[in-house]
Formats: structure tokens, sequence, C-alpha cells
């Protein structure tokens, strides 16, 4: 949607307009998933309370381009971002993360950071994976932030078992390696992450489940219903 106002000045618009875009597309990883390396430097930011992260705004973007190229030239194909001191872990790219661990009670667990502060896109896919776990209830499901910290010692314990990235275009996205920049010794440091050796693979679960209800091999009440 763009502002078509005949005004060279900057304000709110009066009129609009709204484009949609359709195209054919195939599977997004029609030879099996590919996981991808994410590089982690909190000294760069996407979004921030009172800002607009949770909106498809051209703002939110713009600025993560020259941030990615700095991930390629560091063999990283996308950018995990880190808010605040305490480093908040809260999207991959442009997708919504999970994690699926052991957490320090010794419970599996799916987890992936909350819509309440505007800071993360209230994904379609985010939304429906989260349903989808909690309609098989075998697994504890939290919003909430994860922090880096949480994550490194989860990695080095060998508690965390999955990390993927959820969006429309890809439904998931997995991960198995994160370059962290360490902000106190400013040196990089390698995590590895099983996330395709895991099991159980949930990740692969709930991927096969949503495909299998947008092709119309499964039913979901609520989920589908017919326009013509």
């Amino acid at each position: 949607m763009i502002g078509t106002d005949p005004t060279l000045g900057v304000s709110d618009s009066h009129e609009a307009k709204l484009y949609v875009l359709t195209g054919p597309a195939g599977a997004y990883f029609p030879t099996g998933f590919k996981p991808i390396s994410l590089l982690a430097d909190s000294k760069f930011v996407r979004a921030f309370p009172g800002g607009v992260g949770s909106f498809k705004m051209g703002c939110n973007y713009a600025p993560t381009i020259s941030i990615g190229k700095i991930a390629t030239s560091l063999g990283c194909q996308q950018v995990l971002w880190l808010y605040d001191t305490d480093e908040k872990i809260t999207e991959v790219g442009t997708m919504n993360i999970f994690i699926y661990w052991r957490n320090e009670q010794g419970e599996e667990e799916l987890i992936t950071p909350p819509l309440s502060d505007g800071l993360i896109l209230p994904g379609v896919t985010r939304n429906s994976l989260i349903d989808i776990a909690k309609s098989w209830n075998e697994f504890k499901i939290t919003e909430r932030y994860p922090t880096m910290e949480e994550l490194r010692c989860g990695i080095k314990e060998k508690r965390v078992l999955q990390v993927f990235g959820a969006g429309t275009a890809c439904v998931v996205s997995p991960v198995d390696r994160i370059l962290y920049k360490n902000q106190k010794t400013k040196e990089y440091e390698e995590f590895l992450i099983p996330t395709m050796e895991s099991k159980p693979d949930i990740m692969q679960r709930l991927y096969d489940t949503i495909v299998d209800i947008q092709y119309g091999k499964i039913e979901w009440p609520g989920w589908t219903r017919t326009v013509a």
C-alpha cells in the first residue's frame, strides 16, 4: 500500500493504492530442507518498543540490507536479531523464530518471542505452528523472549534440539549454525545446532502438517473454506 496524494509534503495520506500481487509457486524446498547459518550481533537492531516492528513496513526492511551483506561476508545467510542489553532473541531475517529444547527443568519446550510489545511480526505461520503444536499436547509451549545467553548455555549443555525460522514462503527454515559476536570480548563465537539430526523432528512434523492442510490432504477445523 502506498499513499497517492498529489503532494511533496510529509503527512498522513488521504488517498492510497493497495497492490495485490500473485504468482505461481512450487515447493520452497523441492529437494529437502537446506539449513541456514545466522549472524548474531547485538549492535544491529531491527525493531524497538514504540516503533513499527510488528508491521510489514518498508522502513523495517531497508536498513537490514547492508547488515545482510555483512552477514554474507562472514559466511552467514541471515541475521539473528537481538535486542537490549540482555540480548533478547527476537526474529531471524524476516521470519519469526522458534527454539525447541529441553529447558533447565528438563521439560521439552517450544519457545517463541511474544507479540506483547510491538517488536515481533504477528506472522500467520507463527500462529499456525503454535495452534498445531498446542493441539498435539505433547510438550510445553511458551511465548517469551529467550536470551542469547540462554541459547548459548543450552547449546553447550546439548539441550537445544532444533532452531528454525517460520514464514509464509518457506513455512519453516532450519538453522544449523550461529556466528555470535560477544560484545564483552569482541570476538566471534560459533555455535552448531543439531536441527537436522535431532529426534523427535518437531520442525519436520510441523512443516508436513501445514503443507498437508494447504494441499487439502488433511482437514483442520476453521482453516479452510470453500469460496467458489
